[in-house]
């Protein structure tokens, strides 16, 4: 049976697909900014013109862009006055959301599954790998299924 949590994480999946490609364009040397405005052939001061800005505060918002000082708002009104559209998202850098939960549920069970067998090995009562390794893939499961808080520790 789906819990509310994988609902929306299906759901959230849904929406991030669309980013998928996203993450494969490069941004160009000095910006989206600059690139569209000069491939339109718009000096900063038309651009300006349309922000009610000068030459000089379009330059200051390309090199903003370069260096990732700029904000959304800033983007938006600037791909407003382009004519475009500013879209932002999110992609998991392991493929998925779901891929991404599982590598932190897996990652927190080794990490108490070996500090428990540790201390039992200490005790001169340490557990087989086979065991270790199932007692990893049960508590990932278990994990992935709550989604745990820790995961994000």
């Amino acid at each position: 049976m789906r819990n509310k949590k994988n609902i929306l994480i299906e759901q959230l999946e849904r929406k991030l697909v669309h980013f998928k490609d996203a993450g494969k364009v490069l941004v160009p040397e000095k910006g989206w900014v600059n690139a569209i405005r000069t491939t339109l052939n718009m000096t900063r001061e038309q651009l300006g013109h349309k922000l009610d800005m000068t030459k000089g505060a379009i330059q200051k918002i390309e090199d903003r862009e370069v260096t990732g000082q700029i904000s959304l708002k800033k983007l938006k009104d600037v791909g407003d006055a382009l004519d475009m559209n500013l879209v932002y998202g999110f992609i998991p850098k392991d493929g998925s959301i779901q891929n991404l939960i599982h590598l932190k549920a897996e990652k927190l069970a080794r990490k108490i599954v070996l500090r428990a067998n540790q201390t039992m090995i200490l005790e001169d009562q340490g557990i087989h790998e086979d065991k270790i390794e199932m007692a990893i893939k049960e508590l990932t499961e278990e994990f992935k299924r709550e989604i745990n808080k820790a995961l994000w520790d």
